[in-house]
């Protein structure tokens, strides 16, 4: 129905996770850090994505290394640098 420039960037964020992490199971500290680029390539803050990816990490296996994986990355590629906590 719609072309894929109409997509939300929820929608978009999710295709990107699922071309790169696949399912949240298969979600890794190598993984994550191909779909926090793929964000930021498409213009979507790689923030936002983790924010997103935070939701979900009762089911991410090797929750710990990831989130600090993200977090690295996301100070080295991100304007702000500044330490970001998820928590709501």
């Amino acid at each position: 129905m719609s072309n894929e420039n109409d997509l939300s960037i929820q929608a978009k964020m999710e295709n990107l996770f699922i071309n790169t992490c696949g399912t949240w199971q298969n979600c890794t500290d190598s993984n994550i850090q191909t779909f926090l680029g793929q964000c930021q390539e498409n213009n979507i803050d790689p923030q936002y994505c983790m924010s997103w990816v935070e939701q979900h990490k009762s089911q991410i296996p090797d929750w710990q290394v990831v989130s600090k994986v993200s977090l690295d990355w996301v100070n080295q590629h991100t304007s702000t640098g500044s330490p970001i906590s998820f928590t709501e």
